[in-house]
């Protein structure tokens, strides 16, 4: 009877813990999203108006002037997906290199679960992406792009990059603490992963005898799934992109694997990170 009493008793601390895990993240990341555009007179907007900027950019110089989309469907549209979802991918992992640093005070005075930090990042770029897509998907209704059964897939396209991107962001800001230069070569990695990934052009413009090795870039695949699901239905999903399966578990062992090994990172160093900051 004993042991029942105390396996019970284990089993409601760690539901409790992992509410208050939950509850200081969402807490934490609405005080800083509130923070973030407090002062300014067009709030929110200005984080739409970011990949909305660079959207034009982008659209005007490759598809009026270099006209580099010509003969792809709906260019602007994927266009505007792929910067939305790698800027989301960006604002997890690169938002996460400096984010245990940024809060030395708050770690060396408050007894939390460091995991609090990560996760309040993690929703925050979760609310950012959720109300910009929703501005996105007005754009694709007003450009021509009706609504697919496949676009039901979006979710899961998210929910990849997020797993992806929260165990680079683990990792990395694990090893900021120690090592500081790890933010200026994240900042070359992420610019290389930038023009690296199918963002401003489309995958099947990539030589077929190295679209293989291209696609394992889980960013790559994603946004090349996301083509098929969410633009183009003709546009081959990438399953039909990749030559063989198996390529396909590279990719998926990248992302479950960098989120396992950032995950890991951070628990370890968590109890030494306030005093080694």
């Amino acid at each position: 009877m004993s042991a029942i009493t105390v396996r019970n008793a284990s089993g409601n601390e760690r539901s409790a813990t992992i509410r208050r895990t939950w509850t200081l993240a969402w807490v934490l990341a609405v005080t800083e999203w509130k923070l973030r555009f407090y002062g300014s007179f067009l709030g929110y907007l200005w984080s739409l108006a970011r990949p909305f900027a660079l959207f034009g950019v982008i659209y005007l110089v490759f598809s009026e002037f270099a006209k580099l989309g010509d003969d792809v469907p709906h260019y602007a549209v994927y266009i505007l997906f792929a910067i939305v979802l790698f800027t989301f991918f960006g604002e997890i992992a690169g938002g996460s290199v400096q984010s245990l640093v940024a809060r030395e005070s708050l770690l060396r005075k408050v007894r939390f679960p460091r995991l609090v930090i990560p996760l309040s990042i993690v929703l925050g770029a979760l609310f950012n992406v959720g109300m910009t897509l929703v501005a996105v998907l007005i754009f694709a209704l007003l450009n021509g792009v009706y609504p697919m059964w496949t676009w039901i897939e979006l979710p899961f396209l998210v929910g990849a990059l997020l797993i992806f991107a929260a165990g680079l962001g683990m990792l990395l800001g694990s090893l900021f603490v120690r090592f500081r230069d790890i933010a200026p070569i994240w900042d070359v990695v992420q610019q290389a992963l930038f023009y690296g990934s199918p963002i401003l052009y489309v995958a099947t413009m990539v030589p077929e005898e190295y679209r293989d090795v291209y696609l394992i870039n889980p960013i790559a695949a994603v946004l090349t799934q996301m083509r098929h699901a969410m633009v183009d239905h003709n546009a081959p999903s990438i399953f039909d992109a990749v030559g063989e399966p198996w390529h396909l578990l590279i990719t998926a062992v990248i992302v479950f694997g960098s989120f396992a090994l950032g995950l890991w990172v951070f628990q370890r160093e968590a109890p030494n990170i306030a005093e080694n900051l």
